[in-house]
């Protein structure tokens, strides 16, 4: 007899578990891959664990909604289908004295909301007054995107390669300000046309300045004037 089994001799057991308990997850492998865990319950068992227990989740559809499995070994709240233990549930995870929450609230403002996975990614919604921002932040905290209300800015900042990659258009466009670029080298490598077009255009060179083309370079220019 398991100790599972056990429960049959509980007296709650003929009238079923009212209420809800705690357990430890103890496997997130799920051979059906439908989002369940099973369970071990401290209080009753060191080794034994439930039936696979589905996970209940904000949103959840055809292909869709919140995926976000508890890891193993990570308490949870757990309830049963009309009190049979036999049909597990787990309503969400708890923090405790071991596991602590990835913020804090030493404050009472409550201004932050947090989600940070097991390798350290972090997304954050600050909603500090006049500081408002919604901070996406890896591991290594050297790459991130920060919007900020207040400024009414996006920030992508990366501690090596910035690649944007499209198979149509790509627009950069700034209404009322100034586009910018600042770096040790730059080149443009276009297979047919590379066309610049502005009201004045300036181009300065502080050692040499090449011009070359196959062709010859051409100058169409009536007010043309070489000093």
């Amino acid at each position: 007899m398991s100790d599972m089994d056990l429960l049959d001799e509980f007296p709650f057991a003929r009238h079923g578990f009212a209420g809800v308990t705690t357990g430890l997850v103890t496997n997130n492998k799920d051979p059906e891959d439908l989002g369940r865990v099973k369970v071990r319950f401290p209080w009753l068992s060191d080794k034994e664990e439930t039936r696979w227990a589905r996970v209940l989740t904000p949103m959840a559809g055809r292909g869709r909604g919140l995926y976000i499995l508890p890891e193993v070994d990570d308490e949870v709240l757990v309830a049963f289908e009309h009190g049979d233990m036999n049909f597990p549930y787990v309503l969400g995870a708890l923090w405790n004295g071991k596991d602590k929450p990835p913020g804090s609230n030493k404050d009472g403002k409550n201004n932050f909301r947090t989600l940070k996975s097991r390798s350290g990614h972090v997304i954050t919604l600050d909603d500090t007054e006049g500081k408002e921002k919604i901070i996406v932040r890896d591991k290594t905290e050297k790459n991130e995107i920060v919007v900020d209300s207040q400024k009414n800015s996006l920030t992508v900042k990366v501690d090596g390669d910035l690649t944007i990659e499209s198979r149509g258009a790509i627009t950069v466009k700034s209404s009322d300000g100034d586009i910018r670029i600042e770096c040790v080298n730059v080149k443009v490598e276009a297979k047919q046309n590379c066309e610049i077009k502005a009201m004045n255009i300036t181009v300065q060179a502080n050692n040499q300045l090449a011009l070359k083309g196959p062709s010859g370079v051409k100058v169409n220019d009536g007010a043309l004037e070489i000093m």
